[in-house]
């Protein structure tokens, strides 16, 4: 089924929505995958964030115009899977392990804001922690000098507790 015309530039519209925010954006060939294999795939972007869709390449090229992902136009031919996402890992990492249970899934190229990447550069990108990994390995390390000066803090009264007690202890009652 066409789009007619209104449709094609609400297409357009919504990819180059998603693009102003993206870091990264990914092209697979999904050539041969089944209904169901693609159903998990799609429920496992939705969770991580990332925009998945299966689009016209001409629409796609006409979003990615004057963008940093423009490098990409030239690579859009043939049944394609977009995946863009805000975090410049979660798509690359969505993807690789998708096409590592997948055979006839294939990640074809990629770009970062004005840096395009290929398959092995991608799946580089996805072996990375994703943002919040980061984030959460970040927040324990900045934690971790303060926990333990208040634990240090608190083992001197605890400390001081224990040799009244041995003391009391010792007394004949």
């Amino acid at each position: 089924m066409s789009l007619n015309l209104d449709k094609k530039k609400a297409v357009v519209a919504e990819v180059s929505k998603q693009i102003e925010n993206a870091q990264s954006m990914i092209l697979a060939e999904y050539r041969g995958v089944g209904v169901q294999d693609m159903t998990i795939l799609r429920e496992q972007a939705r969770k991580s964030g990332v925009y998945l869709k299966v689009l016209k390449n001409n629409l796609v090229k006409r979003a990615v115009e004057n963008t940093p992902f423009s490098s990409l136009s030239e690579d859009m031919v043939g049944p394609l899977l977009f995946g863009i996402s805000e975090d410049p890992v979660s798509a690359a990492k969505i993807l690789n392990d998708f096409a590592k249970t997948n055979d006839l899934f294939t990640i074809k190229t990629g770009a970062m804001p004005d840096k395009k990447m290929d398959a092995g550069a991608i799946k580089a990108l996805a072996s990375l922690p994703s943002r919040d990994e980061l984030l959460a390995k970040l927040m324990g390390t900045m934690q971790a000098p303060i926990s333990q000066f208040v634990r240090t803090l608190n083992e001197v009264p605890t400390k001081f507790v224990r040799g009244i007690v041995a003391v009391r202890d010792q007394k004949p009652a």
